[in-house]
């Protein structure tokens, strides 16, 4: 008898063409390769530069300056020493240095301004009309140079600061901001611009080119940011 003879299991089985899902895969790819190069490409670029007109037209004409250093402190240097220039003037009143006793300028600062405003003062008038003299030229000075310049611009402040009292009490405010006035300029107007400027420097020193910003390099110990 003939024997039983197993049968083997075919072992081909049929296989599937993949080409489509590698060409499926690869479309897949290609938005993603071509981002990948275009963003490469536009890193490499370098950024154009950005000229005058773009920046007074493009989005920093609306930007505030915050840090004070560098260009952006240069306007304080002319700033600075025009106005400490022109207090050495008014601090010198009847003479080439201040509190000059017995001149009819020096006197008629008493009479016509410390006395009938400033009466509210301890001691002789004599004495604050030396003091105010004294604030503005010597505080001018300082302001001028840079030197001392926080200390000079308080004391240069204070000055003004009765300087606007005076006028409002003595003309009151001419109409202002709308009224016209016969010569033109508000009498309080120049006192609280300076008042104003005095703030600025003893809110932020002297700036560049100074002598407290030389005596600050010597003796800081702040590392440079």
């Amino acid at each position: 008898s003939q024997g039983f003879v197993p049968q083997r299991r075919s072992s081909f089985r049929p296989v599937k063409s993949t080409s489509t899902g590698r060409e499926q895969s690869n479309d897949a790819q290609l938005p993603r390769s071509f981002g990948s190069t275009a963003r490469r490409a536009t890193e490499q670029q370098p950024p154009q530069k950005e000229t005058t007109w773009d920046r007074i037209t493009g989005p920093k004409l609306f930007k505030t300056v915050t840090n004070w250093s560098g260009i952006h402190s240069v306007p304080l240097v002319p700033l600075r020493i025009m106005t400490g220039l022109l207090m050495i003037h008014h601090g010198s009143e009847g003479g080439v240095f201040p509190a000059n006793f017995g001149t009819p300028e020096f006197q008629g600062f008493i009479d016509f301004i410390m006395k009938p405003y400033f009466s509210f003062l301890p001691g002789p008038p004599e004495v604050w009309t030396a003091i105010h003299d004294y604030a503005e030229f010597y505080g001018g000075l300082c302001l001028a140079l840079g030197f001392l310049t926080r200390p000079a611009a308080l004391s240069l402040l204070v000055t003004m600061m009765g300087a606007v009292y005076f006028h409002l009490s003595s003309v009151g405010p001419q109409g202002f901001p709308l009224g016209h006035v016969a010569n033109y300029s508000y009498d309080f107007e120049e006192p609280a611009l300076y008042a104003l400027i005095f703030l600025l420097f003893w809110f932020n020193g002297a700036g560049p080119l100074s002598v407290d910003s030389i005596i600050y390099s010597q003796i800081s110990q702040e590392e440079e940011q």
